[in-house]
């Protein structure tokens, strides 16, 4: 699916918070009706998800962590990549190109959660050769 102009003002929009569909068209100076149809559109043909984030700037304690990872064997990779995707406290994993295989990012509490997560969580995914770990600071813009 190709995404025009009106399909981007829509996400973009909608980034920022739940917006009513009223507001929506408004805003666009459309009807109510052709948001409502544009968003099912984006919906059903699986461009948007739509989902709750976590702030973790508001959660006290909390810290996203990305872990880098390779993994022993490349035949393994969407399998392990899975795998991890279940893990506790694991928001999102990315396979990548370039030096590691896996991006994998984590909401811990604190940097013992980070070391709890690497030793009681993701040691146990077996055929993980090495991995690094980075603490976020502060994220912007995180979705398109």
């Amino acid at each position: 699916m190709q995404l025009d102009a009106l399909d981007w003002k829509i996400i973009d929009i909608l980034r920022e918070a739940n917006v009513p569909n009223s507001s929506i068209a408004r805003e666009l100076d459309l009807s109510e009706g052709a948001i409502r149809q544009r968003l099912k559109k984006l919906k059903d043909s699986g461009v948007m998800i739509v989902r709750g984030l976590i702030n973790p700037d508001i959660l006290e304690n909390q810290q996203i962590a990305m872990v880098a990872a390779t993994v022993a064997e490349s035949s393994f990779l969407e399998t392990k990549a899975r795998e991890i995707a279940e893990l506790l406290n694991v928001q999102s994993v990315n396979i990548t190109t370039g030096r590691y295989d896996l991006m994998i990012e984590v909401l811990v509490d604190s940097n013992k959660g980070l070391v709890k997560f690497l030793t009681e969580e993701l040691s146990k995914v077996h055929g993980i050769a090495s991995t690094e770990s980075f603490i976020m600071l502060k994220g912007y813009n995180k979705y398109i």
